[in-house]
């Protein structure tokens, strides 16, 4: 019983250490050239691979021609993927800094 235990809190243990935040990032144009910032978040079923929503980064750009957009899985997107994960739906947040 104790060696069972202790399987299933380093398998715990290394389940939260190994899963990270990722971060894409994209220039476009010369990339940002200030600090205003402008997040959504997207929303995909089957553990990511449908999208639920559409988020569109040119509109969220406000017609910049220099901006930077940002893709990630943040600590808050994981935190809500635990209560949300059991209906298979895990959030991502895209931010756009112009």
């Amino acid at each position: 019983m104790y060696k069972k235990i202790t399987s299933t809190l380093l398998l715990l243990c290394m389940c939260v250490t190994l899963s990270g935040c990722f971060t894409i990032n994209h220039k476009v144009g010369n990339g940002a050239q200030g600090s205003t910032k402008v997040e959504q978040r997207q929303w995909y079923v089957l553990w990511g691979l449908v999208p639920l929503n559409e988020v569109d980064s040119q509109a969220m750009a406000a017609g910049a021609n220099d901006y930077t957009v940002t893709t990630q899985h943040t600590f808050l997107d994981m935190v809500i993927g635990i209560f949300t994960g059991l209906i298979t739906v895990q959030p991502k947040t895209v931010a756009v800094t112009k």
